[in-house]
């Protein structure tokens, strides 16, 4: 119901980064095999507030190997308003623990490959 009005033009370019040059290069280089491959996911929550929405995010395992995010809050924005940057999603569980997003568990978590 939330997302009903939203514009999710951008939708089709929806990724869950695993680390940014923020972690450092060496961080993004140890994920380059992974890159545009798709891998397991686990979609655990729908936070959202009124400037944007993201799904909480859990990669799980390829070829054996666990993968692990760098980022503190794993997940993939799937809406911002006008004027949000993507990247500012990664404020919505300190929002929702402000009392200022909501949250939405899934359970048992939807996954995705």
């Amino acid at each position: 119901e939330f997302l009903k009005d939203k514009h999710l033009e951008n939708l089709n370019r929806a990724h869950l980064t695993l680390a940014h040059t923020s972690h450092g290069i060496n961080a993004v280089a140890d994920y380059g095999l992974w890159q545009h491959k798709n891998a397991p996911v686990e979609l655990t929550a729908l936070l959202y507030s009124d400037n944007m929405a993201a799904f909480e995010a859990f990669p799980g395992s390829m070829e054996g190997d666990k993968i692990v995010p760098k980022n503190v809050w794993p997940h993939i924005t799937l809406w911002t308003s006008q004027g949000v940057s993507a990247k500012e999603a990664n404020i919505l569980p300190d929002l929702f623990a402000e009392g200022k997003a909501n949250r939405i568990d899934f359970s048992p978590p939807i996954k995705m490959c």
